[in-house]
């Protein structure tokens, strides 16, 4: 069989021709769909990735917060505890403060109840120890009674300091007209001459001395000298007992 060579050439030129068409419009293209297949499915793979790296980071974030969540749960709930803690021990501390103050109360309360019941025991016993002075005095006083106030008030005028007598003169104010002396019984002339020079001495007085019979007066004397009251009688020392009774303690 005898070589063709321009056959063989054409041959050869066609399969040329053939192998650039097949490039050119069959096996560019489907390199390009490849390719673009390629970057797609890369893409798709770099967008997967970046979500998986997302959805790692939300779930880190995720369990993060759940840790914080925990933590903070349980902080609440010992912040909550020890509030309790603090509210009860302060309502404790104010019931208690209320009952001590009650106790208090109480115990003050009956303080002032047995006082008082002391006090009306007390009241009760003066006015009976008074009301038996007035029967008992009232029946035994007598002239010699009067006689010793007498001459118990004497000593007393002529025992008296001159800074005591001149405390004495500055209390009746106004210069008084006269002096009043008050007895139970009617004084003799030797009893009223020395009253008069004891009582113009004190007072630095020399105005005239008025008796007055006062049987009210039990025994004793009753001077007023201006403002000044000098009482050495009987009756002026129980109604003093009386008002002792009567007085709040």
């Amino acid at each position: 069989m005898e070589l063709n060579w321009s056959t063989f050439l054409l041959e050869i030129l066609n399969f040329l021709v053939l192998v650039w068409i097949l490039k050119r419009f069959l096996y560019q293209p489907v390199l390009d769909v490849i390719a673009r297949r390629r970057n797609a499915i890369e893409g798709q793979l770099a967008e997967a990735h970046r979500l998986q790296d997302e959805a790692d980071s939300l779930k880190a974030q995720y369990e993060d917060r759940l840790a914080d969540w925990e933590r903070e749960r349980h902080q609440a709930k010992d912040t909550l505890a020890r509030q309790l803690d603090e509210e009860r021990a302060r309502q404790l501390a104010a019931l208690q403060a209320t009952l001590d103050q009650e106790r208090e109360k109480s115990r003050i309360a009956e303080k002032r109840q047995h006082a008082e019941q002391r006090r009306a025991i007390e009241h009760q016993a003066l006015q009976l120890g008074g009301a038996f002075s007035s029967r008992l005095l009232g029946q035994t006083c007598g002239p010699e009674l009067e006689t010793r106030l007498l001459n118990l008030l004497l000593d007393e005028l002529n025992g008296l300091s001159g800074q005591q007598t001149a405390g004495l003169r500055q209390q009746w104010g106004e210069p008084p007209q006269t002096i009043e002396v008050r007895s139970a019984f009617t004084l003799d002339a030797e009893h009223r001459q020395r009253l008069e020079v004891a009582l113009h001495k004190v007072s630095g007085l020399s105005v005239p001395v008025q008796f007055i019979h006062d049987e009210t007066l039990l025994a004793g004397l009753h001077i007023v000298i201006g403002a000044w009251v000098l009482a050495a009688n009987v009756r002026d020392e129980l109604k003093g007992f009386a008002e002792f009774a009567r007085a709040p303690r």
